[in-house]
């Protein structure tokens, strides 16, 4: 039995709490961005439906408007109706937290963040799911398009660097690191934070890498790397498979897609699989579309690097070496540690990995649960039994939790800055095994 209860999940009920501001301020504001780009949209629509896709958009903007009005006014969440393959599981969630409550449905600031932020993402797609001709509409799809061409002067710089480290032999700990810390704070680059406002790369991500690390609170990169070593000792280098669960299109993907050439090409992994989301989710997730669309750029660039890593990158694919994944678990409201009960062929799948790197801050709120953690709480215990393999969370911080920092030392940078939680200003390499190294 638990002697030490676990915390209240974070939530919109306390005014002052990054929860309360996201779903007052940010939220509202995402779903105007989705319906001003649904209303631009119908002229297109137009052309490719005829009069029915442009009431499609005029639909789809006032399911919209309502959905807004529901989150703003506190009005209570209601139930998923679209026919959809997660649609039982919603309105099983729904249905518990409602008997939970003394048969008082949930509404967006009495309800769980997390909860929430997910039900309003899978409503949008409730809209989309509902029209006639709007199926394959991403209403993020432009802003993350945009995010990747407006970086593409740190993406030559990082791709030439990629390309100048590869052929030296003995690749060690060093290189490692680099590429690793690179993919985080890649992460930086998140347009639901930004409540989807331009937040593109624009300088090296090689360069201030010395600089950022004294902003890493939680470093265990020697700790991963040992993993790959005992692997390579172990002589089974040749069945090492590298997951990783992505977060962001963009600058970011293209940043984890350098990490696992890098890894592929030293031999430290002999293959990638890669998990993204079935649908569009927290306005510039990767999907299968934002995927092949990424490397369908790259390919096609007339910068040959980037073009020579797309083409490269596309056969990885057809070759099996990079294997694609979007389980429709990875949208739904559940924290990790649900996930041997509600998908156990996910939990299975994971489990064949060698080594996974969990990517941002959604995957981390849900591997610790999303609450109310004291900051020097151990990451083992909030990660509750969550353990297919051995994983790592690169996450810089854009939500108002952490766990597994040492005493005193988040006291002493609120002195500093009262915002460092969610800022993305702070990042976390944290590492979790239950094998012995």
């Amino acid at each position: 039995m638990e002697t030490n209860p676990l915390p209240e999940k974070l939530s919109a009920k306390k005014k002052g709490t990054f929860a309360f501001k996201t779903v007052a301020d940010r939220l509202p504001k995402i779903l105007t961005k989705v319906i001003d780009t649904t209303y631009q949209y119908r002229l297109k629509a137009a052309e490719l439906y005829g009069e029915e896709g442009a009431n499609d958009c005029k639909v789809l903007t006032g399911y919209l408007s309502k959905l807004r009005n529901c989150i703003q006014t506190d009005k209570p969440m209601y139930m998923i109706t679209d026919g959809g393959e997660d649609e039982d599981m919603w309105n099983r969630v729904l249905k518990e937290e409602t008997e939970s409550r003394q048969g008082v449905p949930p509404s967006a600031f009495t309800t769980s963040w997390l909860y929430l932020e997910c039900f309003m993402y899978r409503c949008i797609m409730e809209g989309i799911n509902k029209s006639h001709h709007l199926q394959n509409f991403d209403p993020f799809g432009d802003q993350k398009r945009q995010a990747l061409e407006t970086s593409k002067d740190a993406m030559i710089t990082l791709a030439s660097y990629l390309e100048e480290v590869l052929p030296k032999k003995g690749v060690g700990f060093e290189s490692f690191s680099e590429f690793v810390q690179i993919s985080l704070w890649g992460n930086k680059c998140d347009l639901s934070i930004s409540a989807g406002v331009e937040n593109s790369q624009k300088i090296s991500p090689v360069a201030p890498l010395k600089q950022l690390k004294a902003f890493i609170l939680v470093n265990d990169l020697e700790q991963v790397w040992k993993v790959g070593q005992q692997a390579f000792n172990s002589g089974n280098k040749q069945q090492f498979r590298l997951d990783i669960v992505l977060d962001n299109a963009g600058f970011e993907l293209f940043t984890d897609l350098c990490l696992a050439e890098f890894l592929l090409s030293t031999g430290l992994v002999e293959s990638v699989h890669m998990h993204y989301k079935a649908m569009p989710w927290f306005v510039s997730d990767v999907t299968a579309e934002d995927f092949s669309w990424t490397l369908q750029q790259l390919s096609a660039s007339d910068h040959a690097t980037l073009s020579t890593l797309g083409k490269k990158w596309l056969q990885y694919v057809k070759d099996g070496k990079w294997v694609l994944h979007n389980h429709k678990f990875w949208t739904t409201c559940h924290a990790f540690c649900e996930m041997k009960l509600i998908s156990p062929d996910l939990y299975q799948e994971l489990s064949n990995s060698s080594f996974i790197f969990l990517k941002g801050d959604l995957n981390y709120r849900k591997l610790v649960g999303d609450r109310e953690w004291n900051h020097t709480e151990s990451y083992e215990r909030a990660l509750g039994g969550f353990h297919p393999a051995p994983l790592c969370a690169l996450r810089t911080l854009k939500a108002d939790l952490v766990v597994g920092l040492k005493e005193g030392v988040d006291a002493k940078i609120e002195a500093k800055n009262s915002d460092w939680m969610v800022t993305g200003e702070y990042a976390v390499i944290q590492y979790s095994s239950k094998i012995a190294l």
